[in-house]
């Protein structure tokens, strides 16, 4: 961990790391279609397995990268670049991102919140690629339906005039609960780009460094919670297709659609984890939620071995930004009363 960023996420989906997977063959309905293969996706030797014969996920594994999840539209449909195209491109995002770069206007500057030594995104593109996001062809996330739209305007409609009515009216990274790369599902973000993947006969445990999430994920076979449950990172579910661990992820809060737009009784996420190589697990995903984008969209996101260990992300210790934001707009309204 390098730092703490206290501002708001993408979303991955307002996404910021809720992206899709390609198809799964003879999967549930919400597999996307299948993805362009990566050019890593045949190992020079066999991967590594446990004793029980399954392929070996454990260890640490690093997803930073310049690869936007998003493709350029100057790119059209083109997954893979040259290496001098890669080289250029990787040097042109490294650059515009630069924190170093000193804004004039002081709120510009403020919000920029460090300087470049304590960001961690990296500075390559994986292999060539032009987006992490494969399925559509064009690596863009597919536009948002009508209703969802309609939902998120209204959602930035009460917000405008709510923003800090109390902690529950601000975003889940903000409140150190979920959010940023954390997922599920996980992706590339400011730093703390690192998974500790653990594995059992019986589980899969899926440890993100940002915020330290942890997922314990059964492989016995057993149903999802009833849908009456609902949790911060959903109720997860995990089987063998192969050498591939395929996880999916229903039960989410009603909580999140504030920032991701989607519909927990319709949104499922599909996660794929497969060891290509000694050093390099693929992770892909795919959403599908039909009430928020026109159709599924998918992502592979090649993860490379770390050397490094994983430390605890203290996001709740250090969160003095929530208190002094109340604090801030509690001052507000008793100085707009006394003006009164």
């Amino acid at each position: 961990m390098k730092g703490q960023w206290l501002g708001s996420t993408l979303v991955l989906v307002g996404v910021a790391g809720w992206l899709a997977v390609p198809a799964i063959a003879g999967q549930s309905p919400y597999d996307a279609p299948a993805a362009q293969s990566s050019k890593s996706s045949k190992p020079a030797k066999p991967a590594p397995r446990n004793a029980d014969g399954h392929a070996d996920l454990n260890g640490i594994w690093s997803f930073a990268t310049a690869t936007p999840v998003e493709r350029a539209t100057e790119f059209g449909t083109k997954l893979f670049l040259t290496d001098e195209e890669a080289a250029q491109y990787a040097s042109r995002v490294v650059d515009g991102r630069d924190k170093d770069k000193r804004s004039a206007d002081p709120e510009a500057d403020v919000a920029s919140a460090y300087n470049d030594f304590w960001w961690d995104q990296g500075n390559k593109l994986i292999e060539n690629r032009t987006s992490l996001v494969v399925d559509p062809p064009d690596g863009r996330i597919p536009v948002l339906t009508a209703e969802a739209q309609r939902a998120n305007a209204e959602r930035a409609r009460y917000l405008k005039v709510h923003p800090t009515d109390g902690p529950e009216n601000r975003n889940l990274s903000e409140r150190c609960l979920v959010g940023f790369s954390s997922g599920p599902p996980f992706g590339p973000s400011a730093y703390n780009n690192n998974v500790h993947l653990f594995q059992t006969r019986d589980y899969a445990v899926i440890l993100t460094e940002m915020i330290h999430t942890v997922r314990m994920v059964p492989l016995d076979g057993r149903p999802h919670v009833n849908s009456a449950i609902r949790e911060w990172s959903g109720d997860s579910r995990g089987h063998w297709e192969g050498d591939t661990l395929v996880v999916e992820t229903t039960n989410f809060r009603p909580d999140i659609t504030g920032a991701r737009s989607i519909k927990p009784e319709t949104f499922r996420l599909v996660e794929r984890f497969t060891r290509v190589s000694e050093d390099t697990v693929m992770y892909e995903y795919t959403m599908n939620d039909p009430t928020t984008w026109t159709r599924p969209w998918s992502v592979q996101l090649p993860m490379t071995k770390s050397g490094s260990p994983i430390y605890e992300y203290a996001c709740h210790e250090g969160n003095r930004a929530m208190e002094n934001m109340l604090k801030g707009a509690r001052a507000e309204e008793r100085g707009s009363k006394t003006a009164q």
